[in-house]
């Protein structure tokens, strides 16, 4: 008989991480989700030990399309990446689902599809689309009952209880703070689980949140952008439940692949950064190549 618990992880089906997520909210401590955008930048986070990890959109709109996070990938292009992320890892996966991609009926497919795909925790933005990057000029945001709207199809799309729904809010830019946090509290009550207010601007505006919405929060932390970025364990004491990370990796490997290839350019060789690279066998150990392997050979004896 099969046994699949010893497949590798890409072939295994997940079930209990919904459950995990919502327990870790439930318990103390916060959650800290690096962001992803592939298979590769999805498996470092797991094999580092996080608890979960953050389907990035603009990370997938550079990685699969070449382009800044402004709306241009279709619904099904972002969910290929998603459920491939899902697949990959055995950790709880939060994942940017944008507006919803169009009216009511879209947003119940949205969640559906992405629920399908395995994710634990479906965030939703108020913006209007196309949408942009949060911390980028040029947003609109719909109003605040088309938001809820959007909450109530995707509360309402939902099969298993244990996956969440994060609602993102980009007020501040447009409305103030103040108002910012009072379509949150709408959202809440229209059946959001995380509240995400996008892009606070100062230490003090980051405590307020979850000190004046009461119920899990997510801190956004973006490198250079409108908010400041703090230790996670600064935004625990702030009362923060989650802390994403959403394009870290991509900046990073960014600008080492600039160096390498500078390098390479200059030099002729790899070798002046061969010891920051993964050898042959790390690379592949990073995939589970013995658990892939001992597959294999199973069914060619």
């Amino acid at each position: 008989m099969t046994t699949h618990a010893a497949y590798p992880t890409g072939l295994r089906t997940t079930t209990t991480r919904h459950r995990a997520l919502r327990e870790r909210m439930a318990a103390p401590g916060i959650v800290v989700a690096p962001g992803c955008y592939d298979c590769i930048s999805a498996r470092l986070v797991e094999v580092a030990g996080f608890d979960a990890l953050y389907v990035t959109g603009s990370g997938v709109s550079m990685s699969a399309l070449g382009a800044p996070d402004m709306g241009a990938l279709s619904f099904g292009e972002i969910l290929d990446r998603v459920r491939r992320i899902c697949d990959a890892v055995s950790i709880p996966v939060i994942a940017d689902a944008d507006t919803g991609y169009g009216g009511p009926l879209n947003v119940i497919r949205t969640m559906r599809e992405f629920e399908r795909a395995g994710v634990s925790a479906v965030q939703f933005e108020d913006q209007e689309w196309p949408k942009k990057c949060g911390h980028e000029p040029g947003r609109k945001v719909a109003s605040s009952r088309e938001m809820e709207q959007r909450i109530k199809a995707a509360a309402d799309a939902r099969v298993d209880p244990d996956v969440m729904i994060v609602a993102r809010t980009d007020a501040i830019a447009l409305e103030g703070f103040e108002a910012a946090l009072e379509r949150a509290e709408r959202y809440r009550e229209a059946g959001a689980d995380i509240l995400f207010v996008e892009a606070p601007q100062s230490e003090a505006e980051l405590g307020q949140v979850p000190k004046r919405l009461g119920v899990p929060c997510l801190a956004n932390m973006v490198e250079g952008g409108r908010t400041p970025v703090l230790p996670f364990p600064t935004l625990e004491a702030l009362g923060f439940k989650v802390a994403i990370y959403p394009n870290s990796l991509t900046r990073l490997f960014a600008r080492a692949g600039q160096d390498l290839l500078s390098s390479l350019k200059t030099t002729g060789s790899t070798a002046a950064m061969a010891n920051q690279m993964l050898d042959h066998n790390q690379l592949w150990t990073l995939f589970e190549n013995e658990r892939w392997q001992a597959l294999e050979k199973r069914f060619q004896d």
